[in-house]
């Protein structure tokens, strides 16, 4: 991978303000996050979902599968959906974008004909893709990382904001059938004027506990290590411990493909709050792959103690590795170059029209 080293990507800080930062922002990289744990009601089968939807400056991103396609913006998404045996993922290096999206008053983007991110009302959302229609309704205000929505990571920084408690109902499938379901859900909105680097690498968790209590907990970096969390309770009341302490266990889970080692339990220690919990994967075999970028996603089951008193939850975890593997990235990114989707990216970037649109920008309007 051709990551930037050594250098530092900070900007200087806008106020967040909403609904205009639900918007897509002018920055090198920007996504819009969900993930949820949810039952079917015929059967109370547990199903954990993500869907995540990014926009990119191709030039300026530097990630090899998608650098060299010649357009000034590029989304791509990937979404999942398991249960405690199966696991589904896609991920699509180049989505086609209504040219309407982002001009109504409300965030709305339909993607590749049959997805959407919609914000139907002042705290409702709809999210649909291959394997989700969902609506989800979030019973709290914002959480607003490092209280401002803005955070310093060393080498960089980020906007950041998330929507911690998004009561949630609606169909998945995982095979033919569609299922109803009710649940709790996730959102993430986060932008950055900041290419990939060596420092991308990440332990991070949502938590939501039965008591109302919703925690964002990351470890970013590499060689500059940032460690945060904030807390939201069931009142809405906003908190950010300076001290969190993030332990891995002996659990690992070896990709056969990547050969990537991803460590599935942790123990997530909160002094300040007298908070210990213990993490653990609800399905280890979850691991996304995307050309250099290689991760492992899944929902986690959440139980431990605060303050003495015992709690549970549900959440979700991604771990992303750094990628000292060069000669895997480099398998990995030829195989995805010999499939037919790959194939399909360089025609469709090379024909001529006026009615195909990427970010609401026509690709080529040359003849």
């Amino acid at each position: 991978m051709e990551q930037k080293q050594n250098k530092t990507y900070k900007e200087k800080f806008k106020e967040v303000s909403f609904p205009k930062d639900e918007q897509k922002h002018d920055h090198i990289v920007e996504w819009w996050y969900f993930n949820g744990n949810l039952k079917t009601k015929k059967t109370a089968k547990e199903i954990s979902f993500m869907d995540c939807l990014f926009s990119v400056k191709p030039q300026e991103i530097d990630i090899p599968l998608i650098k060299n396609i010649p357009i000034k913006n590029l989304f791509f998404s990937h979404y999942l959906i398991s249960d405690k045996t199966r696991f589904k993922h896609k991920t699509n290096p180049l989505c086609l974008v209504d040219k309407n999206n982002f001009t109504k008053p409300s965030l709305w983007i339909n993607y590749d004909n049959s997805c959407l991110i919609e914000k139907k009302g002042e705290s409702t959302y709809r999210v649909v893709n291959d394997f989700i229609d969902l609506e989800l309704r979030s019973s709290k205000k914002p959480l607003l990382i490092n209280k401002k929505g803005f955070i310093d990571l060393q080498t960089k920084t980020t906007y950041y904001y998330s929507l911690t408690r998004m009561e949630t109902k609606g169909i998945v499938r995982m095979d033919k059938e569609w299922e109803e379901v009710e649940g709790l859900s996730w959102m993430d909105h986060q932008w950055a004027q900041t290419p990939l680097t060596e420092e991308d690498q990440w332990t991070w968790f949502s938590i939501q506990l039965e008591n109302g209590t919703d925690i964002i907990c990351f470890e970013y970096g590499n060689k500059h290590k940032t460690i945060h969390a904030g807390i939201i309770d069931k009142n809405e009341i906003s908190s950010y411990p300076k001290k969190v302490i993030i332990s891995p266990k002996d659990k690992k889970y070896k990709s056969k493909i990547t050969h990537n080692e991803y460590v599935l339990e942790y123990t997530i220690e909160i002094p300040e709050f007298k908070t210990i919990l213990e993490i653990s994967p609800t399905k280890k075999e979850q691991e996304v792959i995307f050309g250099s970028i290689n991760y492992w996603e899944g929902g986690i089951d959440i139980k431990g103690s605060i303050k003495g008193k015992n709690v549970n939850g549900k959440g979700f975890m991604e771990l992303l590795p750094s990628s000292k593997n060069k000669k895997i990235v480099r398998a990995i990114t030829q195989e995805l170059k010999k499939n037919s989707f790959t194939k399909n990216i360089k025609e469709l970037t090379s024909f001529s029209t006026k009615s195909l649109y990427m970010i609401g920008e026509e690709i080529n309007k040359k003849k």
